[in-house]
C-alpha cells in the first residue's frame, strides 16, 4: 500500500509538506503543489477513506456545528432533533456528514478553523445557534470560503443562507394568545441569552405586543436557564398577571416556582419540546419543528454547494398546548 512517506520521497519534499498540500493549507508554493500532486497521481495514492468516499459515492462532505454548552441536559432534545433531521436528509442527498462541537473550535483563530475544516475535506457547514459573540464564526462566514447555512442567525451573503422561523411574530402570537385567554394587563417576560439573535427578535415581539395592548412589561434575562427562571419568578411574579418565557425550559422553571409559591399565574413558553408535556400544567408554547428545520438546512446547503447564492428562508410554526397524552407512545 502506498503511504504518505512514499509520496514525499517521490516528490522530494518533507512528509509535512505533503500533508499541507493534501489538506489545502495556505502558503504552499504552486511549484510544490504541482510536485506533490504529480507524485500522488503517479503513485495512485488515496490520502484517506474520506477522499475515497467523496470520489466515488458522496457528492460532498459537510459539517454540522452544535453548541452543547447548555447547563441542562433537558435542552439536548433540540440538538438531537437537529442531528436526526440533518443525517436523514444528508443520506437522501448523498452527502457525507460529520459533527463538530463549539468546544472543539474554542480558542482557535479563524485561520486555524479554516485549516481544521479543510483537513476534514469539508465543503459546507450548517451552524446551529450562533451568537453575536462568536467572532471567529463571523469571520469564517465573511471569508466565504465554505458554503454555510445558519440556523437562528439572520446573516446572508453570496455563500451563506439563513434558516429560521419568524421569531418576533411567534413570540408576539403566543404571548397575545395567553394574554387574551387570561385578561392579563401586566407581564413578567423572561428573555433568553443576551447575545442571542433569537433573543433580540423575541424581545421585539413582546415589546410590540405590550405597546399595542398597553400592557405593563417587566423584562429579566433568564439565559434559557430553568434555575434563573425559577429565581426570577419567585422575585417578581406576585405583582404580575402573566409570565411569558422565551423557552419551554424557563417556562417549566417558572411554573414549578409558582406551584411552590402556591399562586396561579398563566405561563407560556417557546420551542415545543417534549418535556413540556410532563410539566403537570398545560401551557401555551410555540412548537418549532427542529427536525424539519435541520432537513431544510441540508437541502439549502446542497443548493449552495451546487452553485446557488445565499438567501433567507423563514419556516412556519404552531401555537400549541403540550399535553401528556399527546407525547407518550
Amino acid at each position: 500500500m502506498v503511504s504518505i512517506k512514499d509520496v514525499a520521497k517521490q516528490a522530494g519534499v518533507a512528509i509535512s509538506t505533503v500533508s499541507k498540500v493534501l489538506n489545502n493549507y495556505p502558503n504552499v508554493s504552486e511549484e510544490t503543489k504541482k510536485k506533490v500532486n504529480r507524485a500522488v497521481a503517479e503513485l495512485n495514492f488515496v490520502p484517506n477513506c474520506v477522499a475515497s468516499a467523496l470520489s466515488s459515492k458522496q457528492s460532498g462532505r459537510v459539517a454540522i456545528l452544535l453548541n452543547l454548552s447548555s447547563a441542562s441536559q433537558a435542552a439536548d432534545e433540540i440538538n438531537m432533533q437537529y442531528m436526526a433531521g440533518t443525517i436523514e436528509q444528508a443520506v437522501e442527498l448523498n452527502l457525507d456528514v460529520i459533527t463538530v462541537f463549539n468546544s472543539m473550535l474554542k480558542n482557535k483563530s479563524v485561520e486555524e478553523v479554516i485549516r481544521y475544516l479543510q483537513a476534514q475535506s469539508i465543503t459546507g457547514l450548517i451552524i446551529f445557534g450562533m451568537s453575536k459573540e462568536d467572532k471567529v464564526l463571523h469571520k469564517l462566514i465573511a471569508s466565504q470560503i465554505f458554503k454555510i447555512v445558519l440556523v437562528d442567525a439572520p446573516m446572508v451573503n453570496e455563500a451563506t443562507s439563513a434558516v429560521w422561523v419568524d421569531q418576533e411574530k411567534a413570540q408576539y402570537d403566543v404571548a397575545k394568545k395567553t394574554v387574551l385567554e387570561n385578561n392579563g394587563r401586566s407581564i413578567l417576560y423572561l428573555a433568553g441569552k443576551k447575545n442571542g439573535y433569537v433573543t433580540q427578535e423575541r424581545l421585539k415581539g413582546i415589546r410590540r405586543l405590550a405597546e399595542e395592548m398597553g400592557l405593563t412589561l417587566l423584562v429579566r434575562n433568564g439565559e434559557f436557564s430553568e434555575l434563573q427562571a425559577r429565581n426570577h419568578t419567585f422575585k417578581y411574579a406576585r405583582k404580575k398577571d402573566i409570565v411569558v418565557c422565551a423557552s419551554d425550559l424557563m417556562a417549566i422553571g417558572a411554573m414549578k416556582a409558582l406551584t411552590e409559591m402556591d399562586i396561579f399565574r398563566p405561563v407560556c413558553g417557546f420551542d415545543g419540546i417534549v418535556l413540556m408535556g410532563y410539566a403537570g400544567k398545560q401551557m401555551n408554547t410555540v412548537r418549532q419543528n427542529f427536525k424539519r428545520i435541520a432537513s431544510e438546512s441540508v437541502t439549502e446547503l446542497k443548493r449552495l454547494i451546487d452553485g446557488g447564492t445565499g438567501r433567507q428562508i423563514v419556516l412556519d410554526y404552531e401555537l400549541v398546548r403540550m399535553k401528556y397524552m399527546d407525547i407518550i407512545c
